[in-house]
């Protein structure tokens, strides 16, 4: 394959809506936003041996690299649209990418994503997508909303990517179930829809429950307790290790993708009612506090104090 077949392979799969004036196949894309919505915009890298062990299957490679920017958009309650794809591959290796398409389109279909545009260049493995959502005026879900006495809420469980993550990086065999949760993360786009009007903030969680916590609290100027025996814990990460590393994976691991958010404790019926709409189990993990850091807390009440608190790049 020469570039430009890539490209046609690409664009006889982009899938099609009303709103896209102008596809694949010239300098720009044409759009048209919905009168009296606003734009979210969000986008993502993803590079091998970094964001996902180098075997991993196109499929599955193609699925993260939307799934990570769909999980932008459902921290910010907006509803996706359309997105672009820069793909550079060391080959144009056509089994590859037939892989990588049908994983990306398996999960852009389920969301209604038109892919609009983008790059394809020779280069080490790595993908970008920018992803388009719509959400009204005022509604999005942002950081910098959260209050003191909030509530503090996460969705589905945690730990379990970052505990196959370190079974591979330990030489172990990788539990099936924890793999998935690495390799196909599911973004929470119906809850943070169903969340609006409801949280008074949000964020994905990618880099470690502690560090994107702080980004909420540092955003809106307030501090939070967690109770890591609080943290929602899968089966296959209860039976994967002792309680020490499953509180540090569940914590500090990364990669999870659910949604963290906070609200009024008078939005606690709300906010059960947002999940079950969704299907998407939550659990209160804590509450915001006045001062500036997150603090979390053990069982008996004492500091719980992990080497580190999340993934940070050039760290």
């Amino acid at each position: 394959m020469d570039e430009f077949e890539l490209i046609n392979r690409i664009r006889v799969r982009a899938g099609a809506r009303a709103d896209v004036v102008l596809g694949i196949g010239d300098d720009c894309a044409l759009l048209e936003v919905p009168a009296g919505l606003q734009l979210a915009v969000t986008s993502d890298t993803l590079n091998a041996g970094v964001h996902f062990p180098p075997e991993t299957a196109a499929f599955d490679i193609g699925w993260k690299a939307l799934a990570v920017n769909l999980s932008d958009l459902a921290a910010m309650g907006a509803r996706p649209a359309w997105c672009t794809l820069a793909l550079a591959l060391p080959e144009a290796d056509a089994g590859f990418v037939a892989g990588f398409l049908d994983g990306f389109f398996a999960l852009a279909d389920l969301h209604d994503v038109a892919l609009v545009g983008g790059d394809t260049t020779r280069g080490p493995l790595s993908i970008n997508v920018t992803a388009h959502g719509f959400v009204a005026p005022g509604a999005a879900l942002r950081r910098d909303g959260a209050r003191v006495g909030d509530d503090v809420w996460v969705s589905g469980t945690l730990g379990d990517a970052a505990a196959a993550l370190r079974q591979w990086r330990d030489g172990q065999p990788v539990d099936g179930d924890l793999r998935a949760r690495l390799d196909r993360p599911t973004p929470r786009v119906a809850l943070g829809q169903a969340l609006g009007g409801v949280a008074s903030a949000c964020i994905d969680l990618s880099d470690g429950l502690l560090a994107d916590l702080g980004h909420v609290c540092r955003a809106s100027g307030v501090g939070a307790r967690i109770e890591v025996e609080a943290l929602p814990a899968s089966a296959a990460l209860l039976s994967a290790g002792d309680a020490q590393r499953r509180r540090t994976l569940q914590a500090t691991g990364g990669d999870d993708y659910e949604l963290c958010f906070t609200a009024l404790p008078a939005c606690r019926q709300s906010v059960l009612d947002a999940a079950r709409s969704s299907r998407v189990p939550v659990t209160r993990i804590g509450r915001i506090d006045h001062g500036n850091v997150v603090l979390a807390l053990s069982a008996n009440g004492d500091a719980w104090i992990p080497a580190h608190a999340g993934f940070v790049h050039f760290g």
